[in-house]
């Protein structure tokens, strides 16, 4: 009998370190550009921030909760000669989000644009004109931000200086609250429009113009929910990456990025196992990358020194919890504004202490998909940004206090009596971002998104300490938020080279 032994796969070697959805997008580009491609998981599950807790019949989406630009997906599964709609199904959210403002005012943010005017001018008439000329504002920006600039490379000074003209143009150098501020007078709406930053962990207050960007792209593209949670996004990429046949490695802790010569050529993990490749992406935190990841190797950019000088974005206070009876009144996105905005801000980015006050992101996704729940269930999760772990808080000791007020809060305002309807119950602090994602300072977003930590100033994705290493996800450019770091995944089509190329 004659035996056929399998054909070696001989296609460049391409290691991923993290499963992150930049990290997953990146694998599939690779993959559709001819590279073998490996992703390496430290953890027991795919996702990174994404990840999903399943506690007690519930179904918890540990990080992000909507979907924003959802074209950034579907050209991935379009990659693989695939449609994206027979892995995953998108939900449109209507609307996209309710603000209450510590008065009980609430605002509905949705991308129909009577409706929208109808809300501005229930809370302030005479802000009306300036909310239409701010949204003009927001769609220039989109434009120049994210559609010419999310997935540019920024890969000289050459580059940033040909959209210098456009940031100088459109004020860049203010801040996101400052360009609303110009625009519209009531306060709420000054809020309302300019808390976006946030979402990608920034301060309005500091956080560039050019993030004003985010009204128009979720008034253009939509705000989604993935039915079954944002891990159905993660399986999917996870498929993708299969058909390709690459392949997915669990609990594989990379240790050392290997290099000779100047150039990345694989990896070391935990164990003392080395994988060797020609493509290096790190879907890692871009500071732990080249702090722990290079190990000796000399850093001429992103020494020790300038990262220590850098910002990083705000802490993450996460408290999942499920219920055993059904809160009808509450919709699937609820941001609970606190007494104070700028002080609060302040108290978080600035002095890194933990506030007598909060203010809340309230998701609960059965309002939309009473799947993640036990049958009339329902499952929530309560985001309260706070310090990172420079502020120096000891959450071992600050968590529970913390929970209690926010619990407290969401008593007095949305969910009467909800805590003695609880069944399951976990938190986060910054210190499972640093210990379970190497998130360094614990931050919930990477580096801080300000101006000058932006685009050429921020770390590149491709290296400028190595050569074959690039990255992708939150730490680099574009930035945070689901469409940053697919976009972030996009540039690597700018800048790795076809997989022929290196055969």
């Amino acid at each position: 009998m004659n035996i056929i032994a399998p054909r070696p796969d001989r296609r460049p070697h391409a290691v991923v370190i993290g499963s992150g959805f930049g990290g997953l997008a990146a694998a599939v580009r690779l993959g559709a550009r001819g590279y073998r491609v490996t992703v390496l998981e430290r953890l027991g599950q795919l996702g990174g921030r994404a990840r999903v807790f399943r506690q007690d019949g519930f179904t918890f989406d540990a990080g992000p909760t909507i979907v924003t630009a959802p074209q950034l997906f579907e050209e991935l599964w379009t990659l693989c000669g695939r449609r994206m709609a027979d892995d995953v199904t998108l939900r449109a959210m209507t609307p996209f989000y309710r603000l209450r403002f510590d008065d009980g005012t609430t605002f509905d943010v949705s991308g129909d644009e009577a409706a929208m005017r109808t809300e501005v001018a229930r809370l302030s008439p005479g802000d009306v004109e300036g909310y239409e000329r701010f949204m003009c504002l927001s769609a220039e920006l989109c434009r120049l931000g994210f559609e010419e600039l999310g997935d540019a490379s920024f890969a000289s000074l050459a580059d940033m200086a040909r959209v210098v003209p456009g940031l100088v143009r459109f004020g860049a150098w203010r801040s996101v609250y400052a360009a609303v501020a110009r625009h519209m007078k009531d306060e709420r709406l000054r809020t309302a429009f300019s808390f976006h930053p946030l979402l990608i962990g920034g301060d309005p207050f500091r956080a560039s113009a050019i993030y004003a960007l985010i009204p128009h792209l979720e008034r253009r593209w939509g705000v989604h929910w993935a039915m079954g949670g944002t891990g159905r996004l993660v399986d999917g990429l996870a498929g993708l990456i299969g058909s390709q046949a690459g392949s997915i490695r669990l609990h594989a802790d990379v240790a050392a990025i290997l290099a000779e010569g100047g150039r990345a050529r694989g990896v070391r993990l935990a164990s003392g196992e080395t994988i060797p490749a020609e493509i290096v992406v790190s879907n890692a935190d871009s500071a732990w990358t080249y702090r722990a990841l290079l190990g000796a190797e000399p850093r001429r950019r992103w020494t020790d020194r300038k990262l220590d000088r850098s910002s990083s974005s705000m802490g993450l206070f996460v408290w999942y919890f499920g219920t055993k009876k059904r809160f009808e009144d509450v919709g699937h996105h609820t941001i609970l504004l606190g007494p104070r905005y700028r002080g609060l801000l302040r108290d978080i980015f600035r002095r890194k202490v933990l506030a007598p006050d909060v203010s809340l992101y309230l998701h609960r996704p059965t309002a939309s998909d009473p799947a993640m729940a036990p049958s009339g269930c329902d499952a929530f999760y309560v985001l309260a940004p706070v310090p990172n772990l420079q502020g120096e808080i000891d959450w071992r000791v600050a968590a529970e206090p913390l929970r209690r007020r926010i619990a407290q809060r969401l008593h007095e305002t949305v969910l009467p009596g909800f805590e003695a309807e609880i069944v399951t119950s976990r938190m986060l602090t910054p210190v499972d971002f640093r210990d379970d994602l190497l998130a360094w300072r614990g931050s919930g977003f990477g580096l801080e998104p300000v101006l000058t930590q932006s685009a050429w100033f921020r770390p590149h994705n491709r290296s400028e300490e190595l050569e074959g290493l690039y990255l992708v996800g939150a730490g680099t450019h574009p930035g945070a938020g689901l469409p940053g770091v697919l976009s972030s995944a996009r540039v690597l089509d700018r800048l790795v080279p076809h997989a022929h190329a290196l055969a």
